[in-house]
């Protein structure tokens, strides 16, 4: 049965092809610190409004070890999480998160070598309020996550994986990496040129 470890050596350039852009977060969800490790597990969902931060804290006591905390916030005003809730997730397996908001205590974070992915940090924390279901479908970096879903990310970006695909795609992206592992730079090379030329010349280019 394909689960998350299986994606743990699949870069995410390779399933962004296989996957295509819909499953690829926007730009501004990055690494917060460098070099950064791998991070690929499931889902586990989590919104929070605009300057209130109450259900991420409480998803870390509710994550499954070697789950990703995927949250929906979209607020760049106040931070989601700081060190002592990072540390907290870290302690208990938790693999890192994925945050489409911000987050404070990056040297915490970065010292613990907690890996979280987010839109940036700031100094002020969010207040405790607003209590929402966890595990829905949530919406971070422009695609829509629900539970379960693999989540792969490094320096280049953010995946995610359907878990009803994740048979179909693991297949696809292997086929592909043995493709390119059997491949040298002068075939490579060979072929990528022959197909440029071919294009420019459909197009009717001269030069």
């Amino acid at each position: 049965m394909t689960d998350a470890t299986d994606f743990q050596d699949i870069p995410t350039t390779t399933l962004a092809e296989v996957l295509g852009r819909e499953q690829v977060m926007d730009i501004g969800i990055r690494p917060l610190w460098g070099p950064l490790m791998r991070l690929a597990g499931p889902a586990f969902t989590v919104r929070c409004p605009p300057g209130d931060n109450l259900m991420l804290h409480a998803a870390i006591y509710r994550a499954e070890p070697d789950s990703v905390v995927v949250v929906e916030s979209g607020d760049l005003d106040y931070a989601l999480a700081g060190g002592n809730v990072c540390a907290i997730a870290q302690r208990r397996g938790i693999a890192g998160f994925v945050v489409d908001g911000v987050i404070r205590d990056l040297g915490e974070v970065r010292g613990a070598g907690f890996p979280v992915f987010a839109r940036g940090v700031i100094p002020i924390p969010g207040v405790k309020k607003a209590v929402l279901p966890l595990n829905e479908r949530v919406r971070c970096g422009g695609v829509a996550v629900d539970a379960g879903d693999v989540v792969v990310a490094d320096e280049e970006g953010v995946v995610v994986v359907p878990g009803g695909r994740l048979a179909e795609v693991l297949a696809g992206a292997r086929a592909r990496l043995a493709k390119e592992a059997a491949e040298n730079l002068d075939d490579w090379e060979k072929a990528h040129r022959a197909r440029v030329e071919e294009m420019l010349r459909a197009g009717g280019f001269e030069g």
